[in-house]
């Protein structure tokens, strides 16, 4: 059902007196601008370029940035409202410190202060992995090497890791085993020059709208395209070929398909030949996936799959797109090396149009694990187990090898051992645990059973409301730094305005928290472009190698694609042209069986569930629920079922429905719709508190990648009774 647009008084009654609303005349209509910050959004891996117009210390208007030669001028509806939360009234201004009546303001000195001697006595007490460390992938890469240095020298702690373990690690995992490296092989430019595309568990039009156009374009050249996913998303309706699988039958699909293209010989026998290992062994591990036999495990038609094969196998190039749909599994390593397999089989490497990449959800969630915030990484994306690798990092840190603590916990486990005593403390930056971890009774379980508890952040979000200091921290458009794109390309972000009140820079505030433990000397940067620079050393040698980029070098040419070891060097945009990044400079084609979810469907719970994400929202929804008008487009989450499935139950468009698995439930209304799988119903995830789709997810772990599986449960489902008010109207 329609529903009439909110007023601009009714918009600033429900969101808030600061809300930067459009006026008639534009958005900045009436003011006078004082000038205007070339920079990219804040959001997805994308990183579209724009420019910020500033007024009164304040981003009042923006435009998109048509010489960026990513996005050329095009923005999602997210990159349009981004700058909208500047002025919301949540935005921390002012320490917080928990006091028996609650949050009261502090000063930073007591805040800083209080947070060392805690993490000290917690240490001293303890253990030294007993603090724990959680860092964002929405941060500058300069931030994400401090947390990393602050986790290992600073604190002391093994357990560092980052929000991109929710995110695309299945993937990195996946990258670093068939290819030797972990970043997209090619630019996106290739992508119109692919004679098919396939994608797979990506909803692009909503998650990565700016690369439809990239697709586009290659079917405008005659590209066919080929979407496997349980749900026809907005660019699956138009796909020559769709593959609408069940929750958690990706190798089944991937390994029919292999299976497919050997039997039809639509090999690249030579490249095989010359430049993989492993085609005996991959090939033996799916003799037995016939289509009919897939067709049985995944739902998709024999006929479907052999379509698939020969759109992806008789073409001369074609490029393989993947999200977490395939990554966001127990088996989600698993799922990445099938569709490697698929490129690896056809040459679909190191040539123009030719490739198998992964699209990034996050803002930098490429170059967040590629200086050192990763628990299995230090900075030059090094292997922390490497004796090599660490004794490169120690030597350019001024250190000792056995300074730097081994491989700590992920993510997942970090929270696991808060459960069972093994970590005390934690510290926070720009992650909502709350909302992104799976088993939401179980997250809040482990943060209301911290000793001590610290959060950097600018808002206060759902998991900021268990701490017991909160710190102030910086907006994307208030410090500058890098970010690395989806593409591999290295691209510089700039302040437009300063942090507001007594909120300071996330930077200075690390540097400060290294420094008052005792680590001072290796946290004497004035400001993020020292770090960089010192990036720049420490990865020089490094797989992920910046020594070559400067930060004027980065606006000059937008952007560099690492590796780039010199300053003379142009970059790296295409991957692999020559060899792969194994010593012997071949690729490895992995044996990848079939096995199921770790979670199947049984009398208790018939149906299957899913996840992700919607165009108008952004990962936890911290920065997208507090903009109006993206909350207006789509302000809260609602339950995709087919008409049969709502049909068996009761439930007409509109009902509110109670959605219940092993771990928790949910009440939402009903979206009653054809593009969905008659089997499977979909939440999205970015709500809170009892919206959480969360609540239901399984917090079990690829055992490679530590990857949670959201994207498939078993669910069951029930009507509660009539729509309470239109569908997808918020709550008063």
């Amino acid at each position: 059902m329609a529903r009439p647009p909110l007023s601009d008084a009714e918009l600033v009654e429900r969101y808030g007196p600061h809300l930067n609303w459009e006026p008639p005349g534009g958005w900045d209509a009436g003011l006078e601008i004082e000038r205007e910050v070339d920079t990219h959004c804040a959001f997805c891996g994308q990183q579209c370029g724009i420019t910020l117009k500033v007024a009164n210390n304040s981003v009042v208007g923006f435009e998109p940035r048509y010489d960026f030669p990513f996005n050329e001028g095009k923005l999602c509806p997210k990159g349009v409202k981004r700058y909208l939360q500047g002025g919301h009234p949540d935005r921390l201004t002012e320490p917080l410190q928990r006091t028996e009546a609650g949050f009261r303001d502090a000063t930073w000195d007591a805040v800083l202060d209080r947070t060392v001697s805690e993490i000290r006595r917690i240490q001293s007490e303890h253990g030294p992995d007993a603090f724990g460390v959680i860092s964002g992938s929405s941060l500058t890469t300069e931030k994400t090497y401090l947390m990393g240095k602050l986790a290992r020298l600073g604190i002391g702690t093994a357990n560092i890791d980052y929000n991109g373990r929710l995110c695309m690690v299945s993937a990195a995992a996946g990258n670093k085993k068939a290819l030797g490296m972990d970043r997209a092989p090619n630019p996106w430019s290739d992508i119109p020059h692919a004679q098919v595309v396939f994608v797979a568990g990506a909803n692009i039009a909503e998650c990565a709208p700016i690369t439809t156009d990239y697709i586009w374009r290659a079917r405008d050249r005659g590209a066919k395209l080929i979407v496997a996913d349980p749900r026809v998303n907005p660019l699956a309706r138009t796909a020559d070929c769709f593959l609408g699988l069940r929750p958690g039958t990706d190798t089944a699909l991937y390994g029919a398909i292999l299976r497919e293209l050997i039997q039809r010989d639509l090999l690249d026998h030579d490249f095989i030949e010359q430049r993989t290992h492993g085609i005996a062994e991959a090939a033996a591990a799916v003799d037995h996936m016939t289509p009919k036999w897939a067709e049985g495990v995944t739902g998709v038609p024999a006929s479907r799959i052999e379509q698939a094969a020969e759109l992806w196998g008789r073409p001369a190039t074609g490029m393989l797109l993947h999200a977490r749909g395939i990554e966001h599994h127990s088996k989600g390593v698993q799922n990445v090396l099938a569709c490697i397999n698929l490129g690896l089989a056809t040459g679909r490497y190191g040539k123009p149009g030719c490739g198998v990449c992964t699209i990034t959800g996050q803002g930098n969630g490429q170059g967040g694990r590629e200086q050192g915030q990763k628990s299995d990484q230090l900075p030059g994306a090094r292997d922390i187990g490497n004796p090599d690798h660490r004794a490169e990092v120690a030597a350019a840190w001024g250190v000792e090898p056995d300074d730097i603590p081994q491989e700590g916990l992920s993510y997942e486990e970090q929270f696991d051992a808060i459960l069972d005593g093994r970590i005390r403390g934690l510290l926070l930056i720009c992650s909502n645990p709350m909302v992104s971890l799976p088993d939401t009774a179980k997250t809040r379980a482990a943060l209301e059973k911290l000793e001590f508890f610290a959060v950097i952040d600018f808002f206060l979000t759902e998991s900021a409301f268990h701490a017991d200091v909160v710190l102030p921290g910086s907006l994307h458009e208030e410090e500058e730094g890098v970010v690395t794109t989806a593409e591999g390309r290295c691209v510089k972000i700039n302040a437009a305005v300063s942090p507001p009140g007594n909120a300071r820079r996330d930077t200075d505030i690390i540097c400060d928290l290294g420094r008052r433990l005792g680590a001072g000397q290796h946290f004497a940067m004035d400001g993020p472009r020292e770090v960089f620079e010192e990036i720049r050393r420490v990865s020089r040698g490094g797989v992920a190698d910046y020594a070559g980029m400067t930060w004027e070098r980065l606006e000059a040419e937008q952007g560099i694609f690492w590796p780039c070891p010199t300053e003379d060097h142009p970059g790296t945009p295409r991957l692999y042209e020559r060899s792969f990044a194994h010593a012997d400079g071949k690729a490895r084609m992995l044996p990848v069986e079939h096995r199921d979810p770790a979670e199947v469907v049984d009398d208790e719970y018939p149906i299957w569930y899913t996840t992700g994400r919607v165009v108008s929202q952004y990962l936890s929804g911290a920065q997208t629920r507090r903009i109006g008008p993206l909350i207006e487009q789509y302000p809260e989450p609602l339950c995709e079922m087919h008409p049969r499935l709502a049909s068996v139950h009761g439930i007409a468009d509109g009902d509110l429905v109670r959605v219940v698995s092993r771990r928790g439930s949910i009440e939402v209304p009903a979206q009653v719709v054809e593009s969905i799988r008659p089997d499977t119903v979909f939440i999205p995830y970015h709500w809170a508190g009892h919206k959480a789709a969360n609540q239901l997810t399984n917090p079990v772990l690829d055992p490679i990648s530590k990857i949670p599986e959201y994207k498939v449960a078993a669910v069951r489902i029930e009507r509660i009774g009539p729509p309470q008010r239109p569908v997808g109207q918020a709550a008063p």
